[in-house]
């Protein structure tokens, strides 16, 4: 007998996996399907990436069961420091005292080791990877998914969650606002010399941004930061060849010795930086996570915390919506989720796309606009508050799951 689930969730990255935990909790079982090895992924050295966790994801780990095993990992964001170029003008968010932070920086790696571990342990959730999926069928009474063995998995309701290049989405037709931004980043972790005390650093220059984003200190006690660099794509090559020494004296330059001298921390990795968005959501038994529905810069570190929205949204409408008797690939169910997530996702989007075309203009003039717009942001506390809730994750019409 067919071992049919009430979810079908292609992707098993930190969105998909988080929307199976957090639906298990719920008594919502799944299959989780991934085409990656999940020994590979949490290898050390395989990621460098690390991800800003806004206070309301925060909620969402704790309330699913991984804070006690993610506290230990993180490091608290105690200050946002934007600056154009590191002139003048500069505005630093800092939480008030009640808030405690303004959230929570991980390496992607850490994310995965707990939430594969509480995956492994959840008998709601069947975890099928490394696998392929051969083919997708969607249709009135259900959904289904025939794996490269010819396992077919069955549910009710079919999610994309693979990630900017979801094939589910590509078969389903959806149509994608899509442009290039012809920048890479350039991921690089880094040991420096004096301690970050919890400051992440937005610099921008007109070639792109630069991030530094405070991690804890290692074992050994050494002072540790993930770099996000935004440069030219034909630039990119040139910087990545660079010996490690001549690179470091690049990264230095961006830095202007705030943390003295710096050594490199694991290699160095890259991703081209575009932006896409899809009109629709939702089709016949079918819902999009993510990025999936939504590849955004990284200029503001929301793209997870994006997605981790979609995920409280779609289980609390799946969670309302099984109380009344109905299936979680029932229409209104899903128009509900859609018509929720709809102008949150488009907003950060939007303003993510306006501020790196903004702070992409060069020239004096348009250096000097930018820092007295941040001069008066600066000493406007109810717009710094507003931007400090949207940074926590904090404003709009939250899921349950994403509240303390």
């Amino acid at each position: 007998m067919a071992d049919k689930r009430d979810l079908l969730i292609l992707g098993g990255g930190l969105v998909g996996m988080t929307l199976a935990l957090a639906a298990a909790k719920k008594g919502i079982s799944s299959h989780v399907v991934d085409r990656a090895d999940p020994a590979e992924l949490t290898a050390e050295g395989f990621d460098g990436r690390a991800s800003a966790i806004s206070t309301a994801s925060w909620n969402l780990f704790t309330n699913i069961g991984l804070g006690e095993a993610l506290a230990p990992l993180g490091c608290a964001i105690t200050n946002i420091a934007v600056t154009d170029g590191m002139k003048p003008g500069r505005i630093d968010f800092e939480p008030a005292p009640e808030d405690g932070s303004l959230g929570l920086m991980y390496r992607n790696r850490d994310l995965r080791l707990a939430l594969f571990e509480a995956a492994r342990e959840e008998s709601l959730i069947a975890w099928h990877a490394p696998v392929e999926v051969s083919s997708r069928e969607r249709g009135p009474h259900g959904v289904s998914a025939t794996l490269g063995d010819g396992t077919v998995l069955e549910a009710s309701l079919m999610v994309a969650a693979e990630g900017r290049r979801s094939p589910t989405r590509e078969e389903a037709g959806f149509n994608l606002a899509h442009w290039n931004y012809h920048h890479r980043a350039i991921i690089a972790g880094l040991f420096h010399e004096k301690p970050h005390e919890g400051v992440a650093w937005e610099i921008f220059y007109p070639a792109g941004p630069f991030a530094l984003l405070p991690l804890p200190d290692d074992e050994q006690g050494r002072h540790r930061s993930a770099m996000v660099w935004s440069v030219n794509e034909k630039d990119a090559p040139g910087l990545l060849a660079l010996p490690e020494k001549a690179f470091l004296g690049e990264v230095m330059g961006k830095m202007h010795g705030i943390y003295g001298a710096i050594e490199a921390d694991g290699p160095r990795s890259s991703y081209p930086l575009g932006f896409q968005h899809t009109a629709r959501i939702i089709g016949e038994r079918l819902a999009l996570v993510g990025d999936a529905a939504h590849g955004i810069h990284p200029i503001a570190g929301q793209g997870l915390n994006l997605g981790l929205r979609d995920v409280g949204a779609l289980v609390e409408v799946l969670v309302e919506g099984m109380r009344l008797g109905l299936e979680p690939g029932e229409a209104q169910m899903l128009a509900r989720y859609e018509k929720w997530r709809a102008l949150d996702s488009f907003s950060v989007a939007f303003a993510c796309d306006s501020l790196t075309r903004l702070f992409g203009i060069p020239g004096k003039l348009p250096s000097l606009a930018r820092r007295i717009g941040m001069a008066a942001v600066q000493r406007t506390p109810p717009l710094k508050r507003f931007f400090m809730d949207e940074a926590r994750g904090m404003s709009g019409d939250l899921p349950e799951l994403l509240k303390a």
